[in-house]
This record gives structure tokens, sequence and C-alpha cells, in this order.
């Protein structure tokens, strides 16, 4: 299997980021390489992160000039990768022992480009089991529901556009998966919770209102789908996501 190439963008996620770079480190499959983007103005935290990591040849540290969001810092993860497969790991997010390697065997299997996998979700100590009842999952399945989690996707870097993530401050993992799809390329969920995703106060996906906002944007500027459209898709979307909620 080939080298996988693992985009972590970090913004003050000091009390995660040991655990998740640590998941990475302890896969069973270790042909790869993490590239972290230290994407935060304040550097206290880059010194610990060097403290820890600078000398572990598996772990490059790019440093960006100024904020500049998550979406963007991952595409200059992309950019300064050399993986033929690309993975994402949110810095307060950790993956499954064995995650790479039942994923990659898996699309090597099948012949998939784009893959996905159940995770659990933790907020506050509670843990949710977030199950995708979809073997996979097309352009239009995803318009009203996005059963995808950024931190358990892995793709083939030949299906990757350029500037694939948007700058919006929430949701631009969402685009990124449309701006695929769109192509004709079908995302294949191995059923097998091999992530979990962790809740913290600081993080944009939290934000209600934000993402109300950025999913508007997603279809009316875009998709171009129009007031009443973009408004009828955002409504399904919003529904779809509170029922996994509950």
């Amino acid at each position: 299997m080939a080298l996988v190439s693992i985009i972590i963008p970090y913004y003050k996620k000091r009390g995660y980021i040991k655990h998740s770079i640590q998941s990475v480190l302890n896969q069973t499959f270790q042909d790869f390489e993490i590239i972290l983007v230290y994407d935060d103005d304040d550097k206290d935290d880059l010194l610990f992160i060097e403290k820890n990591y600078s000398d572990n040849l598996k772990v490059k540290i790019i440093k960006n000039p100024k904020n500049l969001g998550a979406g963007t810092s991952r595409n200059i993860g992309i950019n300064n990768s050399i993986g033929k497969m690309i993975a994402f790991l949110d810095a307060d997010d950790y993956w499954m022992p064995q995650k790479l390697e039942k994923q990659l065997s898996f699309m090597k299997k099948n012949n998939y480009k784009f893959t996905f996998c159940n995770y659990q979700r933790t907020i506050n100590k509670k843990v949710i089991e977030v199950i995708s009842n979809k073997k996979q999952i097309s352009y239009n399945d995803l318009l009203t529901d996005c059963e995808i989690g950024l931190s358990t996707v892995i793709l083939e870097r030949s299906i990757v556009v350029e500037n694939l993530f948007p700058p919006l401050k929430t949701k631009e993992d969402f685009l990124a998966w449309l701006k695929i799809t769109k192509r004709n390329i079908i995302a294949h969920n191995l059923p097998e919770i091999l992530v979990n995703w962790n809740y913290s106060k600081n993080s944009l996906s939290g934000n209600f209102f934000q993402k109300i906002f950025d999913g508007y944007k997603i279809y009316s500027d875009y998709l171009n789908l129009g007031l009443f459209k973009s408004i009828y898709y955002l409504a399904l979307l919003s529904f779809n996501s509170l029922k996994r909620k509950l």
C-alpha cells in the first residue's frame, strides 16, 4: 500500500494534540507522513509542538505566517505532502490503532478512491456512536445530508482538486466533498468505528449560527442554486444533522 499523507491543521488545541498525533504514530500501518500546519498567531504552542516532534522524521511542521483558517491550512498541507493517499485529522480528534490499515485495505481491495468510516463523538465525556447506514454517498446524497466526518476520510491524491477546501469558517469539508462527488466520484463507507471526534469549546464546528451562515453560502455562492433551493437544501441538511445528535 502507498504512502499516506496525514494533514493536521493546528489552532489552540494544546490539550488534545499529543493524543491526536500519538494515535497516528501508534497505527499498525506505518508508511505515512504527518503534515502539521500550525495556524495560530500565538507561538507558545508551537514551541510545545516542536519540543515534542521536531526530531520525529514522520512529522513535518509548517508554520503559517498568520492565522489562515482550517480549510486553507489543509490546502497548504496537501500542497506540501508527497503521499499517494491523503488523510485528514483534526487536532482534537484521534484514530483507533487499525484505522489506516483497515481503510487502506478496504480501498485497495475494491479500487475505491474516496472512503470514510463511522466514528464516535465525545462531548462532556459522553460518547455517542455516529453510524452511517449508507454504503456509498453520491453528490445528490450529500446535497441534503453530510454523513462524512472529516477525520474519517482517506482520498486518493489523483481526485484531489486544487484548493479543495474553501476559506470558510465552518463546513469547508462539506464543500470539499461536494466538489469531489460532483465529478461522479462516489464516497464509500467502511462500516466500522475507527475515529473519535472530540467537541472542544473553541471549535468553530460547534457554532450553530456560523454553520447556518456558511451552509447557505455553500448552496448560494459556491453551487449557485438560487435563494429558494439554497434555503430548501439548507433546511434538509440542518434537519438531518440535528437527527444525528439526538
